[in-house]
């Protein structure tokens, strides 16, 4: 594992290694050390979450951070290549986890260097470390990932974080709820590859139908930025709007996810329910992206 760029390089063995080690991480990060170690964070797109986790992870192991973030004040606004860019920053360190809005930017970038890359987000393509992250949210919230019931929710055309899951739960053979606007449909070279995969998986735009059936509602934000039509996106915006009353009736394990930012598609209401599990889900990604170094630094035990 030289680099993790999209789901679909990880073997079922390699996800569960991962797993694993981020649940010993969470118990005692003092068993992996990576002081002298740099990562440098490459982000030409915001970010919260995907970020602030990197850096926390890196720098509870005692390793340190270099960071990019945004172009403003740095040479691309000069005209510098991203290979170039890229180039430099592994003089400068021992990883590079980088986001950018060009789909396939990072696996052109673990091309042009020599240290491992993370990809944290290529456009509306692949977020493999919040797929991580998810996993171990799931499974840590049902104590299996075997044969789950999951909706997918709200944008599912331009959600990168959607379209790495449903790689990632593959193996674990889930029944998929793919709930959308219809113009915000999973992109159809997905539903193929499930197919040829034998996953099962359904496609509506009635949420209310299914809550009392699912064990995960995976939730995800319209996303403004990735609408090239302002109007197409307010048509949309609130498709789907997650209340406590919504989820009276869910079973009693079903955990509501949601990659966040969240604008208004999940009530506040929802928070004190017992089916919250964003904020669990964001603490996660520390302790999986601690994983995710450790092992691409050769540090993993």
């Amino acid at each position: 594992m030289k680099n993790l760029i999209s789901m679909r390089d990880l073997s079922v063995d390699k996800i569960l290694q991962l797993l694993k080690l981020a649940a010993s991480l969470e118990k005692d990060p003092s068993q992996i050390n990576l002081s002298r170690r740099v990562m440098a964070a490459m982000f030409y797109e915001a970010s919260t979450r995907t970020r602030m986790s990197f850096e926390s992870a890196m720098k509870r192991l005692g390793g340190e951070v270099i960071a990019m973030v945004g172009t403003s004040g740095t040479s691309v606004e000069k005209g510098e290549t991203l290979a170039d860019t890229a180039k430099i920053m592994a003089r400068y360190s021992d990883i590079i986890v980088m986001r950018h809005p060009m789909e396939g930017a990072a696996r052109y970038v673990s091309e042009q260097v020599d240290i491992p890359v993370v990809n944290a987000g290529d456009g509306a393509n692949q977020h493999p470390t919040q797929s991580l992250l998810d996993l171990y949210t799931i499974l840590k919230s049902q104590g299996s990932l075997e044969g789950l019931k999951l909706a997918l929710v709200g944008d599912l055309k331009y959600g990168r974080t959607v379209h790495s899951l449903a790689y990632a739960l593959a193996p674990f053979k889930p029944e998929f709820h793919f709930v959308s606007p219809k113009s915000l449909a999973m992109p159809n070279h997905i539903l193929s590859d499930l197919r040829k995969m034998d996953i099962q998986f359904k496609e509506t735009t009635k949420l209310d139908k299914i809550v009392n059936s699912i064990d995960i509602m995976y939730v995800t934000r319209i996303q403004r930025e990735r609408f090239p039509d302002r109007e197409e996106y307010e048509k949309v915006k609130n498709a789907y709007i997650i209340s406590a009353e919504l989820l009276k009736n869910a079973k009693d394990n079903m955990k509501v996810m949601h990659p966040l930012p969240r604008v208004n598609e999940i009530n506040t209401d929802v928070d004190s329910t017992k089916y919250a599990y964003y904020f669990d889900q964001a603490e996660n990604g520390v302790y999986m992206r601690q994983a995710i170094l450790a092992t691409l630094l050769g540090e993993a035990k």
